[in-house]
């Protein structure tokens, strides 16, 4: 049951916006904070009144059937009345629960994916790529635009390491469930006995962070250019393109040098040096609020191993729900991707739920 002063809360504030957004008198700088606020709320303020006044319907519908002389009829309708009363409340119970849970303010950002293959030798640049291609397809799908930040690939066209930046509606909320080890179980094309192999790599989605969400002092960074190189030690360029960037009070560095431009490389290693930071500091703040954060679904560890993808039996596991979904193929093509993650999100509001 939600606390009644919990739910006075709600009314209380939802009034006072009401007000404001009216008299015209709010600061311009506050004016779209309250906007949103109160258009949140207005979707909720019928269910929080009806929620309040549960108790006091439920009474006067008992005080009907308790009465030694109400006609029959009156009855029925009373006791069906009183059903639906019921139903509704829970109905409104779980609504409100949902509402009250606290928000995620980097659930509607884009996002910058980092994949970097583990153990496994080449196998493992081979998955790095599959995993790659598997997110590019699901961003088509959704038509999402993602703009690859930097790349490192290997032999037989695997990846080492790759990042790029994904843009859209809600980037955040949909792929952060995907931060982890992803284990792959498959017979490798140069496997001569048909041995199943084992190998991994590693996933980490970082909310991507505006100017506006983290100030970084210019005083803080340690910026070094050097030439860029290409595979065997070749020279890519004539210049001294590419850029390191540190974070001296977090140690926290960032090379690129995909671009020939020494600019474009020093704006795309801020935009991940920004995007780690911010994420450092909201890693911070989560385990200030909560101790047992490692093993909530929405952790965000890198070394935690969260799903296995076996070939031999056309199998996808995420560990974490223990869902399996004998769409292997399908899930690498993008197309049973939303159940997965919808799965991982109804089990994360209810934990939240039972914590709320």
């Amino acid at each position: 049951m939600i606390p009644n002063k919990t739910i006075n809360e709600l009314i209380i504030r939802h009034s006072s916006l009401e007000k404001d957004l009216a008299s015209g008198n709010i600061e311009k700088k506050f004016f779209a904070e309250k906007s949103k606020e109160y258009a949140d709320l207005n979707q909720i303020i019928d269910i929080a009144k009806k929620y309040q006044s549960f108790e006091k319907d439920k009474s006067e519908l008992e005080k009907i059937l308790n009465e030694k002389n109400t006609d029959e009829e009156l009855l029925k309708m009373a006791k069906t009345e009183l059903e639906n009363l019921k139903f509704e409340n829970q109905n409104n119970e779980k609504t409100l629960k949902l509402f009250l849970i606290p928000k995620d303010e980097a659930d509607k950002k884009n996002a910058i994916i980092e994949i970097r293959a583990g153990t496994g030798g080449l196998e493992a640049s081979l998955f790095a790529s599959d995993l790659f291609k598997m997110y590019e397809k699901v961003s088509n799908k959704k038509k999402w635009s993602m703009e690859l930040i930097s790349i490192s690939k290997s032999e037989a066209g695997g990846l080492k390491e790759v990042v790029a930046s994904i843009k859209g509606i809600n980037i955040y909320s949909t792929l952060k469930y995907e931060s982890g080890v992803h284990r792959v179980q498959r017979v490798p094309d140069t496997e001569t006995q048909g041995r199943v192999h084992t190998s991994a790599a590693t996933v980490a989605v970082l909310p991507e962070a505006e100017e506006v969400d983290l100030k970084i002092n210019e005083s803080d960074l340690r910026i070094d250019v050097f030439r860029a190189g290409g595979p065997g030690g070749q020279s890519v360029n004539t210049t001294d393109s590419a850029v390191r960037i540190t974070h001296i009070p977090t140690g926290i560095s960032v090379s690129q040098q995909d671009e020939k431009s020494q600019h474009k490389n020093k704006a795309k290693g801020m935009k991940i040096l920004r995007a780690r930071l911010y994420e450092l500091e909201r890693s911070r703040i989560e385990q200030e609020r909560s101790v047992d954060r490692k093993n909530k679904i929405g952790s965000g560890d890198r070394s935690e191993r969260i799903r296995t993808y076996n070939f031999p039996q056309g199998r996808v596991t995420d560990h974490r729900i223990n869902l399996t979904l004998h769409k292997l193929e399908e899930f690498l093509e993008g197309e049973a991707f939303d159940e997965m993650i919808e799965s991982l999100s109804l089990k994360a509001q209810e934990e939240s739920l039972s914590n709320l």
